[in-house]
């Protein structure tokens, strides 16, 4: 197995020259955190693009191995192999001074640092790179990204799916040739710094019981407590914080760790104390009773109203036509634009992907929202799928030029937007359906299918590589108060999954960003996910431009909806989404609304207790 062609030498492009490390894992379930890992493949490649080594294995993992319908590996094949930690060295030598590849790289990364953990050793990684990240910056022709489809479109033979080792030979084609798509198209691999993960410090905290009732509102003086009031505490107490949190929950109570305009009550034995909670409840008029009354208070807790059911499951949609696989010796074919639907009266630019280069920043967003107007779609980032260059004044000096002009897209200027002629030829690699495009403010239904992953939904944003700074994508769970229920339903680089799991940040390199959300899972008292951006250090939304984002079921699945948001100029903060209930469905709805202020502000207005 070798990563060199004939058509694509890795040694030409010192940008891409590696030693490589693909890896794939089998697991008994989907949570790193929880699950095991059951069969692993590393193959190392070299410089040269020549393989230098590899090693396979099954693993006991003490554990019932999960979905043996998906994996195959029963407890019964999985009897008498080696433990996790009784191979651990064998492959972090392998890993040791290399790029670790995978396809969902940070599933496969994530599973093998918590192994590696639980083995008290440390997992040998520095960087990573993701094919699946990758294939979404080429964006070819497939109806999904899922590794057979690529295959199949790449001409790279599979032999057994979910087969660690047959998966990681498989990897190495589709790494071959996204690579070579990548230097045409003359784009930075989107590589992941990995910091050292071997102490337990990253496990995530155990999971806080949410609330089963709605706020009712403040306490009344003189009245009693409801289920579903919000209670924080401050200061000192003759019993235990933790016993008095307990017995809270116990009698239906959301306590919680900040005060907000929603708190129904702070209990304190210090009305005059000095805490951040004290002052933001004088503040915010929030009623302050002492302990003693708080436990007298416990001894009649009055019902609550119920949060409304989860949402219902709608119906299974259709299941998109798999691609033949070609035979073995196939070629790699080259890259292949998408169908381009017939233009519709009022939508010329159906089906298209325009990337706008040059202009002011008020110039090139509004001819982003023509695009959009003319029922096309704004690229960020040149891809295998843009079909059309709109040239504004200084778009000529943009360094994509070269590149442009050797794949021979069509190049437009402004007065093209005003009578678009559109001359395309007949498809040659139709995708069973295109991204509907939202403009900001935009709503679409995310359908709930029935099955493993079907009711995970990934809200992706990317962005044109920066130099000057970092972008973060961060998630807030809200409930029917646009507010937290505790700190830990912030989701952010520093904590990137909530308790439970249902909300997770997935890194997919520099410029892409995820929030992986579970509808199925997520309990009744979460009404909302905001998903938000923020910049760190001094530039602006205005500086970075437009942002793209698209909400696909599952990490490798076609997406359902793409909405480009650029109207950003002096914001550091940008609310980027929300995915909420409405009735017995979800809905995602394209927002775009910056601030100036940072994200420390725009968490504790949704009710996240930030310390100064």
């Amino acid at each position: 197995m070798s990563l060199s062609t004939s058509g694509f030498d890795l040694s030409a492009t010192g940008g891409y020259v590696h030693d490589w490390a693909l890896v794939d894992v089998e697991t008994s379930g989907l949570i790193a955190r929880r699950d095991r890992v059951l069969a692993v493949a590393v193959v190392t490649v070299g410089r040269d693009g020549e393989r230098t080594g590899e090693f396979s294995t099954l693993l006991n993992p003490g554990c019932d191995p999960g979905p043996v319908d998906v994996h195959g590996l029963t407890s019964e094949r999985l009897r008498g192999a080696p433990t996790f930690d009784q191979v651990a060295g064998k492959i972090a030598e392998m890993l040791q001074g290399r790029v670790f590849v995978a396809h969902n790289a940070q599933f496969d990364y994530d599973f093998l640092a918590h192994e590696f953990a639980r083995a008290r050793m440390w997992l040998p990684v520095s960087q990573r790179l993701c094919t699946l990240a990758l294939s979404r910056q080429v964006d070819p022709p497939t109806d999904d990204m899922k590794l057979g489809t690529l295959a199949a479109h790449y001409g790279v033979p599979q032999q057994r799916a979910h087969d660690a080792l047959d998966d990681t030979r498989v990897l190495a084609g589709i790494l071959r040739a996204s690579l070579r798509d990548a230097a045409r198209l003359g784009m930075p691999l989107p590589l992941v710094p990995c910091p050292p993960r071997q102490d337990p410090a990253f496990m995530p905290q155990p999971p806080k019981t949410p609330c089963a009732y709605s706020n009712p509102g403040r306490v009344v003086p003189g009245g009693p407590l409801r289920q579903g009031m919000k209670i924080a505490i401050t200061g000192p107490t003759a019993v235990s914080r933790a016993e008095l949190v307990v017995r809270g929950v116990s009698a239906g109570l959301n306590m919680m760790r900040s005060v907000s305009g929603h708190t129904s009550a702070l209990v304190s034995n210090e009305p005059a104390s000095a805490s951040a909670k004290a002052r933001r409840a004088v503040a915010e008029g929030v009623p302050v009773i002492d302990e003693r009354t708080f436990l007298r208070l416990l001894a009649d807790v009055r019902p609550g109203t119920p949060h409304e059911g989860a949402a219902a499951a709608a119906a299974p949609a259709p299941e998109a036509p798999s691609l033949p696989a070609p035979p073995p010796d196939a070629p790699v074919p080259a890259p292949r634009r998408p169908a381009r639907p017939a233009a519709t009266p009022g939508k010329p630019l159906a089906g298209r992907r325009v990337l706008v280069l040059g202009g002011t920043h008020a110039v090139a967003v509004a001819a982003r929202t023509r695009v959009v107007d003319l029922g096309g779609s704004a690229a960020v980032n040149l891809s295998a799928s843009v079909t059309d260059v709109l040239l504004l004044p200084g778009g000529e000096e943009d360094r994509r030029m070269r590149r442009i002009t050797a794949l021979e897209l069509p190049v437009r200027d402004q007065r093209w937007l005003a009578a678009p002629a559109i001359t395309a030829p007949a498809p040659s690699a139709p995708r069973s359906h295109e991204p509907q495009v939202l403009p900001r403010g935009g709503v679409i239904d995310l359908p709930v299918r029935t099955g493993a992953l079907a009711a995970e939904w990934h809200v992706t944003a990317t962005w044109a590589p920066q130099a000057g700074c970092e972008i973060d994508v961060v998630a807030f769970l809200l409930d029917e108060e646009e507010q937290v229920t505790c700190d830990e339903d912030f989701v952010f680089y520093g904590a990137p999954e909530s308790p439970a799991g249902t909300v997770r940040l997935l890194t997919g390199g520099p410029a892409e960003q995820s929030i992986a959300i579970d509808l199925g899972s997520l309990p009744p008292a979460t009404r909302k996910i905001v998903v938000a951006a923020a910049i760190d250090g001094t530039a602006t939304f205005g500086d970075v431009g437009a942002i793209q984002i698209g909400a696909a079921p599952g990490s490798s699945g076609a997406p359902l909806a793409r909405a480009t948001l650029d109207a950003a100029t002096t914001e550091r903060t940008m609310l980027l989404a929300e995915v909420y209930r409405r009735g017995p469905l979800w809905r995602l709805r394209a927002v775009g609304q910056g601030y100036d202020h940072g994200l420390d502000t725009l968490a504790r207005g949704y009710g996240v207790d930030i310390t100064d």
